[in-house]
């Protein structure tokens, strides 16, 4: 197994968006948990979705079938901890969904540029 398949293999759940007549895949989420022990309850998602099947909403897709799969995992809490604050397509979406800001991380991101963004992390109980 190389790198990519054991990080994700050690994940609670790797959910794809395919598309059907073609088997390509337009998005992914990997789900897993944010921290261990005592906070093990929490977990967290990373996800892509490819850049030219944007605007199809296959994030709010990706993003729901995550809540439905982290209740089902036995987690409590989905964190995302690391939303920048100019991915403004995101927070509205989180936020429609009902997920809450937890507050801002100032300078939190360091963007392709060198400059740096805001983070602005996001929770919603599964």
């Amino acid at each position: 197994m190389n790198r990519r398949s054991l990080f994700l293999a050690g994940q609670s759940y790797c959910g794809v968006a395919e598309e059907k007549q073609t088997g390509k895949i337009k998005g992914l989420y990997i789900l897993h948990p944010n921290n261990v022990g005592r906070c093990g309850h929490i977990c967290n998602a990373s996800f892509a979705v490819e850049s030219g099947s944007r605007g199809l909403h296959i994030g709010e897709k990706l993003v729901l079938d995550c809540i439905r799969q982290a209740h089902d995992c036995g987690f409590k809490i989905l964190q995302f901890n690391a939303v920048v604050s100019t991915n403004t397509h995101a927070r509205h979406l989180y936020e429609r969904i009902g997920f809450k800001q937890l507050g801002t991380i100032p300078d939190g991101f360091r963007l392709k540029s060198g400059q740096y963004a805001d983070i602005c992390p996001y929770y919603i109980e599964v």
